[in-house]
């Protein structure tokens, strides 16, 4: 079932800025990080506390229809808030990646899984090597699998 609710924009101009376009054009634009080339996927979670909408444009790390959800927030010690949000609520997520979004579950991964998976990541976004070694937390790596129709 779509995610529905009342969305809550980012606080931050250029993440507002990202999603709408990437929405606006079914992801034709907008759909890499800022000036990298590398390309972003849309996830939309729910607030843990308000009950909002969040959209998130992260890496694209995708494997045979899974996605990677990096929680590194730069290397910060802290978690990003849509890991917090996918930690209260794992089956509220909606990835887009095109112009058709779809419902999806996420899980934490962990051991074997969790490096495969992080090795995908770091060969899609090499700086997420740098986050690691800059912050004393492992870096959380969820995997968002297609809830079937």
């Amino acid at each position: 079932m779509p995610l529905t609710g009342e969305y809550e924009p980012s606080p931050e101009q250029w993440v507002r800025e990202q999603v709408e376009t990437y929405e606006r054009t079914g992801g034709r634009e907008a759909n890499t990080l800022r000036d990298t080339g590398l390309p972003v996927a849309l996830f939309t979670t729910r607030g843990a506390k308000s009950g909002k909408l969040r959209k998130t444009p992260l890496m694209r790390v995708e494997h045979e229809g899974a996605y990677a959800l990096v929680a590194s927030k730069g290397g910060a010690p802290q978690h990003p808030q849509w890991y917090r949000n996918l930690q209260a609520d794992p089956t509220a997520l909606m990835v887009q990646d095109g112009p058709e979004p779809f419902d999806a579950v996420a899980r934490e991964l962990s051991g074997a899984e969790r490096d495969e998976w992080w090795e995908r990541a770091v060969a899609a976004f090499p700086p997420y090597a740098e986050y690691q070694v800059k912050t004393d937390r492992l870096i959380p790596v969820l995997l968002a699998e297609r809830v079937a129709d």
